[in-house]
């Protein structure tokens, strides 16, 4: 489970060093040889390296920075993207030797130190450490980073009271609070001192306004007090820990694994028990509380820095796997979740996840081997299902994804609950593409019956009923209720537009999928839906220029030809015909507007699940949706009941601002 936060400000300098350099745009990335030795000249170099760079190919745009050093070997602004490369890459000892001679740079001073000071701690040189850790210009993550480390640097120069007095006195904003009190916990604990340990990670857990804006920090705090509990012989308390953090993140798999070894006398190591565990867990725990779309490489620059003290950490570890994932590298992902331990919690999740890597890299016999054998191995965790599901499916294997879906409702049983709302939906879909509507459909209604108002439920369904010319009113409400839980989701919105399109109004569709264009511009489906809805709606210009955008976004191959066609002549006059199974318009399945009910309208899914048991709210300013909850439902807890029906929310705190209507129970 990956969970998201608010974004904290960083220092401008690095991240515009990091940030600032070229970005592959979403999708494979290059994987052509370049033979670094033909380039003759430094600006040849430098073009090369940003070409590399954008490709996300670091061992080629290093081989070429190198090259360009030895153009212009004392040239300070290649050798601090050498620098940044280097540690991005994993290649520390070769990034630290950059560092020495660049950390009086002020433009690049924080991260140098910050490469130096870790350095020193993997080389017990601690009081070095302390020195390389405080200067004077820090931002305030910088301040927090530095000031948490320091403070492990002076725990492993035996200065345990010094320690914890550089985490107390650290000052800054709000969000500092729950940093500041994971560390004095892991610090007390390694220190001895147990009961003050208890006292401070305690008091972590219960303070969830300050969860949200660390969730990764949070979960951590549990499960440090659930392990450290349970080496106490305190089973009960390590139990009760496990659950209160199973209340902040439901479903999060490694607390069920962490509850059942502690449930069974398996009591785990404690994580933090040397300096260099320490200042590992502050990079991660900071890390992972910036990590978002748009941060990658700052996030992997501390990751890979955490990584370099505790080479085995399984959380480290697996956030990295994930980065390499988003980034477009498989090989990468896979070669990190496969050095993570057997023994850790997340290791099943790491077997997943390789498993899924494997598929992307066309391994597609492995994979469903890898992935099959994990369903035999734990035929009760529905995360397998889903995972093998996602390959048949990719691998358009619908019988084969069908019988899995079918495996998975008899090992759930008579008694579904709402996480198996995702099992039914996939079994659903399954169905669909076999063209077995009559099994297909009693599986949407299932999951929206265990989830109600989940968005891609509700837009699937009402499309489907809309293509098949039934249950035209309802289909059209779910498609809108799903745009207005999720209306920055392209392919939803795309849905409303294309359902508008087939209905005939295709004025309401070019204003739908205009919109949906420029939340996915990059969609070639989209573009081409858009390039229809404005042919019928007289705009023929537009409407061959979005064909032709469609084209260059490589489509799928078989759609090539029907856009082609529709460039040379157009689309077919209209013909009054019921609307067909086809997402396409290559072919001659037009309808007219004037399509009517096949059969009487269902018992609306909506009336049963919003309309009746939910109030609008307007989000005022300040407000958290932990104050909503507190302030109008009079418990603050209740904020993962408004989660729950405004799927929107999902992402994190940064998803509410004022004025937002939202709906609470």
């Amino acid at each position: 489970m990956r969970l998201k936060i608010l974004t904290m400000t960083a220092s401008a300098a690095v991240i515009s060093l990091m940030m600032g350099l070229p970005v592959a745009a979403e999708g494979e990335r290059e994987t052509d040889s370049f033979k670094t030795e033909a380039v003759d000249s430094f600006a040849g170099a430098i073009l090369a390296a940003r070409t590399a760079e954008a490709d996300r190919d670091a061992d080629t745009a290093i081989d070429l920075y190198r090259k360009a050093l030895d153009f212009e070997e004392d040239n300070t602004d290649i050798k601090q993207r050498l620098m940044v490369l280097y540690f991005n890459n994993g290649d520390f000892d070769e990034g630290v030797a950059l560092a020495e001679g660049l950390k009086g740079d002020p433009v690049i001073e924080s991260t140098a130190r910050l490469a130096l000071g870790i350095n020193a701690i993997r080389q017990r040189e601690y009081k070095n450490a302390q020195t390389l850790l405080d200067y004077a210009g820090m931002s305030d993550l910088e301040r927090l980073l530095h000031g948490l480390l320091q403070s492990w640097a002076y725990f492993g120069d035996g200065q345990g009271e010094k320690a914890q007095d550089t985490i107390d006195t650290l000052e800054g904003p709000e969000w500092y609070g729950i940093f500041k009190g994971f560390h004095s916990a892991a610090l007390q604990e390694a220190l001895g001192n147990t009961d003050e340990a208890r006292k401070l990670y305690t008091a972590v857990i219960t303070d969830q306004n300050s969860a949200g804006m660390a969730p990764d920090t949070y979960i951590r705090a549990a499960m440090s007090l659930a392990g450290m509990e349970a080496r106490d012989g305190s089973k009960q308390k390590a139990l009760d820990a496990i659950a209160t953090g199973s209340a902040f993140a439901p479903g999060y798999a490694p607390l069920k694994t962490l509850h059942d070894r502690i449930s069974t006398d398996n009591s785990p190591r404690s994580e933090i028990r040397s300096p260099a565990e320490g200042a590992s867990a502050v990079l991660y725990t900071i890390g992972s509380a910036l990590n978002r779309s748009g941060a990658e490489d700052f996030v992997s620059l501390y990751l890979n820095f955490a990584r370099v003290l505790d080479p085995k950490n399984a959380s480290t570890l697996i956030m990295l796997g994930s980065l390499a994932e988003n980034r477009g590298d498989p090989e990468k992902a896979i070669a990190i979740y496969e050095s993570i331990p057997e023994d850790s919690i997340v290791h099943r999740e790491s077997e997943l996840q390789l498993g899924l890597n494997l598929a992307d890299l066309g391994r597609l016999d492995e994979s469903k081997q890898h992935l099959a054998k994990l369903i035999d191995d734990d035929p009760s965790d529905m995360r397998s299902y889903l995972a093998y599901g996602s390959v048949l499916s990719d691998a358009k294997d619908y019988r084969a994804m069908a019988d899995n879906y079918d495996r998975a409702v008899q090992a759930i049983g008579v008694l579904p609950d709402r996480s198996h709302w995702n099992i039914f939906y996939q079994r659903g879909i399954a169905y669909e593409r076999l063209k077995e509507w009559e099994k297909a459909e009693p599986n949407f209604e299932r999951a929206l019956e265990l989830y109600p108002n989940q968005p891609q439920v509700m837009n699937y369904l009402g499309y489907s009923w809309i293509d098949m010319n039934i249950n035209l009113d309802e289909g059209m409400d779910l498609i809108r209720e799903a745009v207005r839980l999720r209306p920055n989701d392209g392919y939803i919105v795309d849905s409303l537009g294309w359902a508008y399109y087939r209905l005939g109004d295709y004025e309401s569709a070019v204003q739908e999928l205009e919109r949906a264009v420029e939340i996915r511009p990059g969609d070639p489906t989209i573009n081409d839906h858009l390039g229809d809805a404005y042919w019928r709606a007289g705009r023929r210009i537009e409407a061959r220029y979005q064909w032709e955008r469609s084209l260059t976004m490589e489509p799928e191959l078989t759609e090539i030809p029907k856009i082609r066609s529709k460039l040379e002549k157009g689309l077919p006059d209209l013909a009054p015909k019921a609307p067909s199974a086809s997402n396409s318009d290559g072919d001659s399945d037009e309808i007219d507007g004037s399509i009517k009910p096949a059969d009487a309208p269902k018992k609306s899914l909506l009336d049963s699940t919003i309309r009746k048991t939910t109030t609008e709210y307007k989000v005022k300013p300040g407000q958290t949706l932990w104050k909503i909850a507190d302030e109008v439902l009079g418990d603050g807890n209740r904020y993962r009941e408004i989660i729950l029906l405004n799927p929107s929310l999902e992402g994190g705190a940064d998803t509410i601002h004022p004025g937002q209507i939202i709906l609470l129970p």
